[in-house]
This record gives C-alpha cells, structure tokens and sequence, in this order.
C-alpha cells in the first residue's frame, strides 16, 4: 500500500495482510526462486486497480519475450508483497519509488524524483531491486476546478495561496497533519487552510471527494494524479515545483536473485513508453464508463506501443 499518501481504501487492515502472506506461505514459494529457471517469472500485483493493470503490461512484455510467466495479482499492501518478493513467492510487481522508499527507509526525506531514485539502492539491500522508474507518477496532488483555476489564474499551488482564506480544502483527515499535506503546503508554498476550511472526506480522494469538488462545496482537493475523475470532470492538477509531494515514479521491483539483464531490458522498455498521460489513459478504460478488464487494456496497450514484439 501506499503508505506515505492519503488514499484510506489501499490500506489493509492487519487481518487481511495476514490472511495474504499466508495464502502466499500457502501456495509455496517453491513456485518462486526455487526455480532455477530464469526465465520463469512470477508477476505480482497489490490490491488494486492500477497496480493489477501495470502487472499485467509487465506479464505481457515478459511472455512476448520468452519468460515463463505465471501471475498473482492483488497480493495486498506493502506489508504483504516484500515479504513476498523476498521469499520468492513473486518475482516482481509494480511500486511507486516515494513509497517504497518511504516503507523502507522512514527516516528518508528525499522528495524528487532524482533524490529518490538515488536513496533506493542502499534502502532495497542485497535480497530487492529494481529496473529503470517510469516517467510515470501517480502521486498525491492539489486539484481544482477548471472553473477556480480559469478564475484565479492558477498554475501552480503557489498561485492559490494568496486565496487561502477562501478555499475550502477537501482531503483525509489525516492530510491535516502529514509532513506532506497541510504543513508542507503551507511551509512550502504559503497555502494557509484553517481548521475552519479543512473538509475531511475519508475516501482518498475517491467518489465523495469528486462530488464535493465538482459541486463547489470545497475549493480544492487531494486527488491522485493518474484519477479517471481528473479527465472526465476536466479537473487541474497544480503544479508542485518545490516537490511537497514526494515523487511517486512506478517502478518495477525485483526479487534480486531473480534479476538479470534480459528481465531488466524489457520492463525497461515498458517503463519507457509508460508516461503519466499513458497510466492516466489506461485507468480511464478501466475504471470509466467502458469497464474495460485490467488484462485486456494491458494487452492492447502493450500492442499499441510496438511492445508485441521481442525487445531487440
């Protein structure tokens, strides 16, 4: 789970996290590192939407290119699949680098992108690793209305704060005390929310958080940047040029025995043509109207961007 971020239904209570490690305990890992083929690969997934369709662009690349692949998607949070990727019940699964980072190093304070991504080695240690980040993030951000943006001039979450006063603030409750939620907004860019205008909305960002939004019974909100609702209610998301949020790049993240050239040279090749706009686009099919399977959008993405074809 993301554990550095705001979203309440990615968290998994401990029962559930039990109940994961042990149906992964269960299945064995014998399916795993104790085979020593390296070409068979067991692809894992958290538990949830976007995550399950990354794995499954990763699962398609990888078979197109000789790996025998298997799969075990929604492993659950965190706290379930490194222990996973460790004992080699999965091979590899799809992260967020801020969060990883985050979950095993908690005393990290790197945000960017390039400070993350240089913090990582020495955090994974010598059982995890990782192939080439994505340039795409899905990470928190402040989001508004096209509406107040086009009224206020608003490109940047500096440009809101002169309004502080008048925006009511919509996000977990827990945003109000978060190193990155209100007291980085207002250490960072001066956007000042009293506790007066702080509407918390325990969806992370989901359905209610929408319609509160939308409806203008709050100003701005904690919405994720690859969120279908970004789209389809022709939201803006402000920029945060001072890296309140920590970068949020996907990452594919290896068991390290399990690692080798070939594997790393094609979830490369993923990450390569995996832009935010890209993710943002694959949600949107399967979480918008269309409904369309996680697997199903991944092969057909996987298709569109030439990666059908063996990796040269």
């Amino acid at each position: 789970m993301r554990t550095s971020r705001f979203r309440s239904n990615r968290w998994l209570v401990a029962a559930a996290t039990v109940v994961s490690l042990t149906a992964l305990t269960a299945c064995g890992s014998s399916d795993g590192d104790s085979n020593s083929d390296p070409n068979a690969v067991v692809v894992g997934s958290a538990n949830f939407t976007e995550s399950e369709t990354i794995a499954n662009i990763y699962a398609e690349a990888l078979r197109v290119n000789g790996f025998d692949v298997s799969t075990s998607f929604n492993v659950g949070s965190r706290e379930a699949y490194i222990p996973a990727l460790k004992d080699g019940s999965i091979s590899v699964i799809p992260d967020y680098t801020g969060n990883l980072l985050q979950y095993l190093d908690p005393d990290s304070t790197a945000t960017s992108s390039a400070d993350v991504l240089a913090a990582l080695p020495a955090a994974l240690g010598s059982e995890l690793a990782i192939a080439t980040p994505a340039s795409a993030e899905d990470k928190d951000a402040v989001v508004v209305t096209k509406e107040t943006a086009d009224k206020w001039n608003l490109k940047t979450i500096a440009d809101l704060a002169p309004h502080s006063a008048e925006v009511k603030f919509g996000a977990p409750a827990e945003f109000q005390e978060r190193p990155a939620g209100l007291p980085g907004l207002k250490s960072n860019y001066g956007l000042d929310i009293s506790a007066a205008n702080f509407v918390p909305i325990a969806d992370g960002g989901g359905p209610a958080t929408v319609k509160a939004l939308s409806s203008g019974d709050i100003t701005a909100a904690n919405i994720f940047t690859t969120s279908a609702s970004i789209p389809a209610n022709n939201f803006v998301v402000l920029e945060d040029p001072k890296n309140n949020f920590p970068a949020q790049n996907v990452v594919p993240v290896l068991r390290a025995s399990k690692s080798s050239d070939k594997l790393k040279t094609v979830l490369d090749a993923v990450s390569a043509k995996l832009t935010t706009e890209e993710l943002l686009a694959l949600n949107v099919q399967v979480s918008g109207d269309t409904k369309t399977e996680p697997a199903a959008a991944a092969k057909a993405w996987v298709t569109a961007q030439g990666l059908d074809k063996p990796v040269s």
